[in-house]
């Protein structure tokens, strides 16, 4: 009996060390997960292999999309927030896909596109949006290779469009 406690124990222990699921650390940092997007056309939001998720190019959830060329319409800080909000629609589809956001080891990869200015140079900046939500989430498992590369135009005119390569606790 005292063994089945101790498992008890140990599988009732948080996956993360400071005890908060990434769901609360999102939800502490005023986060709300938005309800999944569907594909706008013939491909799926996610495929897994093995332990491995691929991440489709996502923008933001919902109806309401940030619009338009960053450096011409849009401000870097605009550009910023239409990355984080497409972060938390990307989180809402890793979350539909494992079941919760504790199931993620770390981000291998994420590919971050601005729709800008041929002259428009701090689409690292603007990408941060997206990083910075996935470290609230993850901590430094969060942070992954990253390209952050202008786009002369992405679907539906969005602001940012970004993809991601995330892998999974076996």
């Amino acid at each position: 009996m005292r063994y089945l406690w101790a498992l008890v124990i140990l599988f009732a222990v948080p996956a993360y060390a400071d005890g908060h699921t990434p769901e609360e650390k999102l939800a502490e940092a005023g986060h709300v997960l938005p309800s999944p997007t569907s594909p706008v056309a013939n491909y799926v939001t996610w495929r897994k292999a093995g332990n491995i998720l691929y991440l489709s190019g996502h923008g933001e959830c919902g109806d309401e999309r940030t619009t338009g060329k960053v450096g011409r319409d849009l401000t870097v800080e605009q550009g910023y927030a239409a990355a984080q909000r497409t972060g938390l629609c990307m989180l809402s589809t890793i979350k539909s896909a494992v079941g919760e956001l504790s199931n993620v080891k770390q981000v291998l990869q994420i590919m971050g596109m601005v729709n800008a200015t041929p002259d428009f140079g701090q689409q690292p900046s603007v990408i941060n949006g997206f990083s910075d939500v996935f470290v609230v989430a993850f901590g430094p498992a969060g942070k992954g290779a990253r390209a952050a590369v202008g786009m002369g135009s992405l679907p539906s005119n969005i602001a940012v469009e970004i993809s991601a390569v995330i892998e999974l606790k076996e």
